[in-house]
């Protein structure tokens, strides 16, 4: 397996079909967004870990993120002790923007493709999802 040439297929991927992105984040922040999408509930501790930083840090950016309106946090109904870590709307709105692929663009090309050629890429794509989670899901 040619791991080079698949890291530029995806880099080439993503630099034709990303979305614009408007906002001023930092490449920490998007990550930290992407932490808090993909765990249901997400601690600044989680937050940390996922990051690779001192609680301290990822506090800073779970700070700063709230300040813009994309992160909030709520405590647990279970225990008033605990706080989770939540994307707002804009939230949502702003990672969308900032870590996928715009859907239009992607549906223009897709729609270049065979019916055929359309099913093997998403056979593929979802063989890749599955097996990223099975070795790296936390």
């Amino acid at each position: 397996m040619n791991v080079e040439f698949l890291n530029k297929c995806w880099t080439d991927l993503y630099y034709f079909l990303h979305y614009r992105h408007e906002e001023k984040l930092t490449h920490q922040n998007v990550r930290c967004m992407q932490a808090v999408k993909k765990k249901t509930k997400a601690s600044v501790a989680d937050l940390a870990e996922v990051l690779g930083v001192t609680h301290h840090s990822a506090s800073e950016h779970v700070k700063r993120l709230m300040e813009k309106g994309y992160l909030q946090k709520e405590r647990s109904p279970e225990d008033k002790r605990t706080v989770y870590v939540k994307l707002t709307e804009a939230g949502e709105e702003v990672l969308k923007r900032n870590s996928e692929l715009d859907e239009q663009k992607l549906k223009k090309v897709l729609d270049r493709l065979s019916k055929e050629e359309q099913q093997s890429v998403m056979a593929v794509f979802q063989k890749l999802r599955e097996e990223a989670r099975n070795v790296y899901d936390r």
